[in-house]
């Protein structure tokens, strides 16, 4: 194999960075967070109800944190910090909700769109005032009740949009009727909405295969268990995959067989990568333990579409670099627009570790074995983004002394990660 060399600009901040080492055995139970998806979509929906008891088992990470103070206090301007779903969620509530409300972030959110969203709820008859830059936050809203009706949209927009906007159907005189234009991504975030919608007595279905209608009729106040979160599992199918221990064994507690999670596909996608997923018990539609193990067994590449988990796809990059296995990933096209831009992101810190990925058309990543030169000496680089962290943590299984710069950033999504790292019998070392 030829090795290149990388010329990697080296970027030294004052910043704190965690210095990782693996143990040699691996063998933990994990008490996983709970879904951050799930979580934020019961709160609005809650809300929406006029709900007295808030959900249980509701996730501790930063993005449900900026809803519940939000929808507890409703001040005249609701910071959600650096969360995306908050901003998207919040906007549509915040159209049908008495009141005005400026609905602002950090610099970083100020800069991703959201004139798809701002421009549908003004079709509905939002009043949405932009306060700084065209088609960005912050926004000026001022809720009222909204007639509804029928609306098209692109398919291929973040599904949150299209979430934001069928969580207040119920609310619209008239319900909604909503299009989706050409091809749909991220079908089962969408499809989870749906289902939770259903929970709380909405009537909201596929009236086609490119339509979905949301019938005028008011949410019902209940009690809500919120179940773990398929995605704070992928990082524990990942160690187990990269670990040298060839009994590792990791048990997760309260994910569900048959979730509606569409980052639960993470346990198919490890299978072809040698982890088998074992449930406590065959009961369907039920939190309960999972055991992760490793079977020997993988694929020689991995072709995969993750048009319905871009997640996920941070997650694989690492692991499928890390265990050799060459890789063509597409239907990521959304991952430009995440908290960073995740493509550029990957690739320039994929350098560091000694792989060279290549991107096509905005929306794939590929590795055909090509390897540079590693140099670890500056951490891996974060970007104010939780999953960079997540993802790349593990790779200490086979680095040792691996850096994670802005590690705190993994409060976003899984607050208590580097403590149940460390319970693991890793080294976490703050440099």
């Amino acid at each position: 194999m030829r090795i290149f060399a990388c010329n990697l600009e080296r970027h030294i901040h004052n910043m704190k960075q965690y210095k990782l080492s693996a143990p040699e055995r691996l063998a933990q139970t994990i008490q996983l967070p709970a879904s951050k998806s799930i979580s934020n979509r019961a709160l609005i929906i809650y809300a929406l109800s006029g709900g007295r008891n808030l959900p249980q088992n509701l996730s501790d990470c930063d993005d449900t944190e900026v809803i519940i103070n939000a929808l507890r206090t409703m001040p005249d301007e609701i910071n959600i910090k650096a969360a995306g779903t908050a901003m998207r969620f919040m906007t549509a509530y915040l159209s049908v909700m008495r009141g005005t409300h400026v609905i602002t972030g950090t610099e970083r959110m100020q800069h991703r769109p959201i004139a798809i969203l701002v421009d549908a709820l003004r079709k509905l008859g939002a009043q949405i005032e932009y306060v700084n830059e065209e088609g960005f936050p912050p926004l000026r809203i001022t809720g009222k009740e909204l007639a509804g009706g029928e609306l098209v949209i692109p398919g291929n927009v973040s599904s949150q949009y299209i979430s934001a906007l069928l969580m207040i159907g119920p609310m619209l005189e008239e319900g909604l009727t909503l299009q989706l234009t050409g091809d749909i991504i991220s079908r089962p975030y969408i499809d989870l909405t749906l289902w939770m919608m259903g929970e709380f007595g909405a009537e909201a279905k596929w009236s086609s295969t490119d339509t979905i209608t949301v019938a005028h009729k008011p949410y019902k106040s209940r009690d809500y268990f919120i179940e773990s979160d398929w995605s704070g599992a992928s990082y524990w199918y990942e160690m187990v995959a990269l670990s040298g221990d060839a009994d590792a064994e990791v048990k997760l507690t309260g994910l569900m067989d048959g979730s509606m999670q569409g980052d639960s596909t993470t346990r198919y996608i490890f299978s072809l990568l040698g982890v088998k997923t074992n449930f406590e018990t065959q009961t369907k539609g039920v939190p309960q333990m999972v055991t992760l193990k490793k079977n020997g067994r993988g694929v020689t590449k991995l072709e995969y579409d993750f048009v319905n988990a871009p997640d996920l796809a941070q997650t694989f990059v690492v692991t499928c670099a890390a265990l050799d296995i060459p890789f063509h990933f597409k239907g990521l096209s959304t991952l430009k627009i995440k908290e960073t831009d995740r493509i550029a992101a990957l690739k320039k810190e994929m350098l560091k570790l000694g792989y060279v990925i290549h991107d096509l058309n905005d929306s794939e990543l590929y590795w055909d074995g090509e390897r540079c030169e590693p140099d670890l000496a500056a951490g891996i680089d974060t970007y104010e983004d939780h999953r960079m962290a997540l993802a790349f943590a593990p790779f200490a299984l086979k680095q040792p002394g691996l850096i994670i710069n802005n590690p705190q950033v993994v409060t976003k999504s899984y607050p208590k990660f580097w403590d149940d790292l460390k319970s693991c019998g890793f080294a976490v070392i703050e440099d």
